[in-house]
């Protein structure tokens, strides 16, 4: 019997760490996100993992990747084309959530980013991940950081 797994912290913590991964490797291979998603459903455990949210992050992130890169852009202080892979996996996936899933705290979407780059990035690297995406937060979320 296949059971989703629900929505916990730790599930989507999972899910994010694997649609990070996805989205590094669609950038350097340009692989399809659906053929992504298969191989790591067939090649990991996946049963702690948020299935429904790996999958809308990964394909939506790729989607909506113009958007995204738009969005964060302003306030990185090098070129596009100079983010690390890595990096702009990272804030591709934080702005996603920023813009799009109100219901998860914009603290949580900075930690989860953060998290993220120290797992996967450069030394320095989650300290500039969170600055752009704190930038990005202060317009993306501007109710709720005047709120709290």
């Amino acid at each position: 019997m296949h059971q989703q797994q629900a929505n916990t912290p730790a599930a989507r913590r999972k899910a994010r760490r694997f649609a990070m991964q996805g989205l590094y490797e669609w950038q350097l291979s340009g692989n399809a996100p659906f053929e992504i998603e298969a191989r790591y459903r067939v090649e990991n455990a996946m049963h702690k993992v948020d299935l429904a949210y790996f999958h809308e992050l990964l394909h939506q992130v790729v989607r909506r990747v113009d958007e995204l890169d738009e969005a964060y852009k302003p306030f990185l202080d090098r070129q596009m084309s100079q983010i690390d892979p890595v990096e702009r996996s990272i804030l591709r996936l934080g702005s996603y959530e920023l813009l799009h899933h109100p219901e998860v705290p914009y603290k949580v979407v900075l930690n989860e980013a953060v998290e993220l780059a120290k797992d996967f990035g450069a030394t320095d690297s989650y300290k500039y991940v969170n600055g752009v995406l704190d930038e990005l937060s202060k317009t993306a979320r501007q109710a709720e950081r005047q709120a709290g």
